[in-house]
């Protein structure tokens, strides 16, 4: 049998930076040579990036990515390279894969199957591709041909399924492959981050390796590419149903590649036993999510409006965990280079150093604020290294009163004005901090979490006020039990006086003794509300009659905790569309732009409320 040396090569790149997204596809290349690789596999959509959007829709944009695609075939000698592009014929366009060899392009394949679910739009851009069909395709003058066709190379027979293709069962161009005996399946992809993914993938690779009795080799995007998509970088190999090949994900480089030697010994191979943690993965996704939306905005750091409750907290260690894991991973030198940082480092904790320079935080207290929050939030900055100011928002609070008080010929008070007199605090907060940011010329950090955004238990124009929303996306049970595990495994102690505070707004005077989970519910029963809500799509009633077995609630108040959740998801959906631009990091989220589209104005659920309210009568 012969021996065939291949590799995945997965690259973070940007839409329209086509000087960036080619060097780091030129540098793979090159260290692909270097390590002996033969065949070398990009992921989806390498050349221009996923997350083009609607630049998809112009002539120009896909004939530009063709030229990128010319430029690349003087690197395609003494080694073949797959890589993807959109490719545009008459009128449709397609998602392609471009085999290169000896300086020429051998063929391009497009994709069968196109995303429609969740965050994925793809049936905007693209046409998918028919079974069994090809044609030709004029190449600058050189006929190429074009469509669902398999390669050789050393002796062995390879095909593709692009992304979403591996994902449709019996309809799956894998199994097409399987009858044409191919040896190796390449599964370029474009697949989004989502905590508990790598694992699905991981079995999706190592059984399609038996069921397509074939080498399977899956390669993925790296980096939060245009803003709110992360791709995690992974390659897999499996064969015969053993995984053979796993990479570090989430890594901070620009590229990473993989080799793997095909040959005869294949089978004697020891298999991959890998982990999966939640709580390190989203560590990992946001880190390496906030590094390059920094870098890639051009922004000069981050500015947080620090109150040392949890929501706050958690994003304020993840700055300082970005700065530590990218020191870790890249040097010093290389970090700051990339977060176009000048900067020299004097003291013995650089990574210390460079989060004082790198995240401003402000507490910003208020006549309802506590010596607890305020000693939270002090503590924690010092830890990390933060630059920290401490100041009041009372007199712009007593303005504003004043003024309206005035203007509408009465006193304010907390019996009649309550929502009003706790918005006007976390509305003052906002202009300064902005402020600050614009100073800094830094992203403003949003600090509402997907609990909040279910619910609209946020303010806007106040807290909800950010350049970017980083933990929007997931639910506050989650952050708290995260904040635990952050102390207890990463090591940050100034979380000690964060986890031991009960979660407030801080916005009613304090003998109200106000709670989050008392203006709500406890914050897991939303997660499960929602669960079933929002990723299921159940209607009141059906989720009443599962919680009723799944939850130690009695029945009046489970009714009322449900009513609550949809008369209030109902109302605020005009706040989600308004929330900052926030990362995908669960199997769903609440961002109209991405996942979940509701209508602004509806009837509120009021008879499926009503039938709730009949049932157990």
């Amino acid at each position: 049998m012969s021996i065939l040396k291949i590799g995945g090569a997965t690259v973070n790149q940007t839409p329209l930076d086509w000087k960036g997204n080619l060097s780091n596809i030129v540098n793979a290349i090159d260290e692909a040579k270097s390590m002996g690789i033969e065949l070398l596999c990009f992921p989806e959509l390498a050349i221009i990036g996923y997350g083009s959007e609607d630049l998809f829709l112009s002539r120009w944009y896909p004939e530009k990515a063709l030229s990128q695609l010319k430029s690349l075939l003087p690197y395609a000698k003494d080694i073949s390279i797959c890589i993807g592009l959109p490719v545009r014929i008459g009128e449709l366009l397609y998602n392609c894969t471009a085999v290169l060899e000896d300086q020429k392009v051998k063929g391009f394949v497009a994709k069968q199957f196109l995303a429609i679910d969740g965050v994925h739009y793809e049936f905007r851009w693209f046409t998918p591709w028919e079974a069994g069909k090809i044609t030709s395709f004029d190449f600058f003058g050189e006929a190429v041909p074009f469509g669902d066709m398999v390669f050789s190379k050393n002796g062995f027979t390879y095909g593709f399924e692009i992304c979403e293709d591996a994902w449709r069962g019996e309809l799956r161009p894998g199994y097409r492959l399987k009858s044409r005996a191919v040896d190796l399946i390449f599964n370029p992809s474009a697949s989004h981050f989502a905590m508990g993914k790598s694992q699905l993938r991981e079995e999706l690779v190592t059984e399609s390796s038996i069921k397509l009795n074939a080498t399977y080799f899956y390669v993925n995007l790296l980096g939060n590419e245009a803003g709110r998509m992360i791709f995690d970088g992974e390659t897999l190999l499996a064969h015969q149903g053993k995984l053979l090949l796993k990479n570090k994900l989430l890594s901070f480089k620009p590229y990473q590649v993989n080799a793997f030697e095909l040959s005869s010994q294949i089978g004697e191979l020891p298999e991959i036993k890998s982990d999966h943690d939640k709580n390190l993965e989203f560590t990992s996704a946001i880190t390496l999510a906030l590094f390059d939306y920094m870098r890639k905005s051009r922004s000069r750091g981050f500015v947080l409006s620090l109150s040392g409750g949890a929501d706050s907290s958690s994003i304020a260690v993840l700055v300082a965990e970005m700065v530590r894991r990218g020191v870790e991973e890249l040097g010093i030198e290389t970090f700051l280079k990339q977060a176009h940082l000048a900067l020299e480092i004097k003291t013995s904790n650089p990574t210390k150093e460079i989060t004082g320079h790198l995240l401003t935080t402000a507490y910003q207290g208020s006549d309802n604020s506590s010596c607890e929050t305020l000693n939270s939030a002090k503590s924690l900055a010092e830890s990390l290294g933060a630059t920290f100011y401490d100041w009041k928002i009372s007199e712009e609070v007593s303005s504003y009163t004043q003024k309206i008080e005035h203007a509408i010929g009465r006193e304010l008070t907390w019996a009649k004005d309550d929502i009003a007199l706790q918005n006007i605090q976390a509305r003052v907060r906002a202009p300064i901090i902005w402020m600050l940011a614009n100073l800094n010329n830094a992203l403003l950090l949003a600090t509402s979490n997907r609990s909040e955004g279910d619910v609209g238990y946020a303010t806007m124009d106040g807290d909800t006020s950010g350049s970017i929303s980083p933990i929007a996306a997931v639910d506050k049970h989650f952050i708290l039990q995260w904040l635990q595990w952050a102390e207890k495994h990463l090591g940050y102690s100034g979380l000690e006086k964060v986890n031991s505070l009960q979660p407030t707004a801080e916005l009613r005077p304090q003998d109200q003794h106000q709670t989050d989970e008392e203006d709500l519910m406890p914050y897991p029963v939303i997660v499960e509300i929602e669960k079933l809500a929002i990723r299921e799509r159940r209607n009141p009633k059906d989720i009443y009659l599962i919680l009723q077995q799944e939850l130690d609630i009695p029945n009046v108040q489970l009714k009322k905790y449900i009513s609550k959740f949809f008369r209030l998801w109902s109302r605020n959906q005009w706040k989600r569309e308004r929330l900052a631009p926030s990362f995908h990091l669960d199997d769903f989220n609440v961002d109209p732009k991405t996942w979940c589209r509701f209508p602004i104005l509806s009837g509120g659920f009021t008879e499926e409320l009503h039938e709730l309210d009949q049932l157990d009568q």
